[in-house]
């Protein structure tokens, strides 16, 4: 799109402390483009590196157990996963609120810069008090890449497209799942490497190659929407006009665009935060609680006790754990692939609903089946692949939830308090019992922990029916008025 085509590019004009602007109907009525592309490459790679590291750390699990490395039990390698979401809830809730102060770009290369650093001191580690503080550090970083990178998501991508592309950005972690997977079968083959230096050198591996992550940040620029809140609204048409060089609008938005009218503001005070959050906006914040808790521990307490399952009950060696990843992680990514379109055209209230509800069925069935012994460990593995079909697409749904139903000024916040109560309710404790619940030997034992974290998700497809928001294709100023609107 040429910028003469433009119906309203002296639309942006400060008057005062007001400034009146269309740039979120014209960042709406796009066309997916090249722009977009680059954007959510970069933003994915970032996904596939985190998935890379989780994995080989989940992998690691049962190599970290033998007398030649660091002689772990299953409750140090379920405390060490503990520290690891512990960071992340902190690191989510300072960096989150940084995003929301000084912007979302900034803070892509301050997280980024504390992942990498934090996850190579990991191949350091002498003890456990030491791998599980550099884990705390690692889930720090990723914590706050989770706000910056949703937040982003939003304030970009065209409405239209917005929740398959969420979807699918949070699901390439998957990508990287398996690519740690592979890496783990090579790097704990006693036959290749030494395992006291193969553990060590897989960490490295995610840290040196994230380092390419800080070229492709450079092709993300400050979100436009955050820049006309923020006082810089020339700065915020500036990119606006960038993109839409690479760009075309939609054939049924050419004409004029609605504009809105903004009071610019420097910063949030965090009693508006609350009361917006608390008060104006309550069932949606019980929405997003309940979302994130059952996701967070539905999933953190069986992906980080994957590979203790499958060494302790099913006599897996360590080394071959990584083959039984690979339709693990495919299950994950192909979920929110094949499932993501359906959440902007049948709907966010009736696809969270729906995959809450049949991940939780789904793993109670396999679960018991696990209990009473009925499964190979190719078959579990299987079961597994089909669960998180379903529950990938559920759990990226409440980071599209959480971050689109809450007004620009507030948003990574938002995502960030979310996301730190529902992984200290759910994910922090969910590794914890499930490690102690591994250790006790008993399949009924484990059966309990599943069957719990199945309940939670069917409780919370209850809620998202009930006081779900239909926000599939809106413009996120019609889903949540900002609060910097000039009557």
């Amino acid at each position: 799109m040429q910028r003469s085509d433009s119906p309203s590019s002296a639309r942006i004009a400060p008057s005062g402390s007001v400034v009146v602007t269309d740039i979120p109907a014209r960042l709406d009525g796009l066309l997916w483009s090249p722009f977009h592309t680059r954007v959510i490459a970069a933003l994915g790679i970032t996904w596939i590196l985190d998935g890379l590291e989780v994995t080989l750390a989940g992998s690691l699990a049962g190599a970290l157990k033998q007398p030649e490395t660091l002689q772990f039990s299953n409750l140090d390698i379920g405390f060490a996963s503990s520290a690891y979401l512990a960071g992340a809830v902190l690191g989510a809730l300072g960096f989150g609120w940084l995003t929301d102060r000084i912007g979302r770009r900034r803070l892509f290369f301050v997280t980024l810069a504390v992942y990498l650093c934090a996850t190579a001191a990991t191949a350091l580690s002498w003890n456990i008090a030491s791998y599980a503080a550099f884990r705390f550090l690692t889930g720090a970083g990723i914590g706050g890449e989770y706000t910056a990178i949703n937040s982003t998501i939003q304030e970009l991508v065209p409405a239209r497209y917005r929740g398959w592309t969420d979807l699918v950005v949070n699901g390439s972690f998957w990508i990287g799942a398996a690519l740690g997977a592979v890496a783990a079968i090579v790097l704990l083959d006693p036959a290749v490497i030494d395992p006291d230096i193969g553990w060590r050198f897989a960490f490295l591996i995610g840290a040196m190659l994230g380092l390419v992550v800080f070229v492709m940040r450079l092709w993300i620029p400050e979100s436009p929407r955050w820049l006309m809140v923020h006082g810089r609204p020339h700065e915020a048409e500036r990119i606006m006009q960038d993109i839409e060089k690479h760009a075309r609008f939609a054939p049924e938005r050419d004409g004029d665009l609605p504009a809105i009218k903004l009071r610019m503001r420097d910063h949030t005070p965090l009693r508006e935060v609350a009361h917006t959050l608390f008060v104006t906006h309550r069932p949606r914040a019980l929405v997003g609680l309940v979302l994130m808790a059952a996701q967070a521990f539905f999933y953190n307490a069986i992906f980080f006790t994957f590979a203790l399952v499958l060494t302790d009950f099913f006599h897996i060696s360590p080394d071959h754990v990584g083959w039984y990843i690979l339709p693990f992680a495919a299950g994950n990514f192909l979920g929110p692939l094949l499932l993501g379109r359906l959440f902007d055209t049948l709907g966010r209230r009736k696809m969270i609903a729906f995959t809450y509800s049949i991940s939780g069925i789904l793993l109670i069935v396999s679960g018991y089946l696990f209990s009473i012994g009925a499964l190979t460990a190719t078959q579990q593995t299987l079961c597994w692949m089909v669960v998180f079909f379903f529950a990938s697409p559920a759990a990226s749904a409440a980071y599209l939830t959480v971050s689109e139903t809450f007004p620009l000024e507030v948003r990574a916040l938002a995502i960030a308090l979310f996301y730190a109560i529902g992984t200290a309710i759910g994910g922090v404790a969910g590794p914890s019992l499930l490690g102690a619940l591994v250790d006790t030997g008993s399949r009924v034992s484990v059966f309990g922990g599943y069957l719990f974290g199945s309940l939670l998700m069917i409780v919370a497809a209850a809620v998202a029916w009930r006081f779900g928001i239909d926000a599939e294709r809106k413009s996120l100023e019609t889903i949540a008025r900002p609060l910097a609107v000039a009557e």
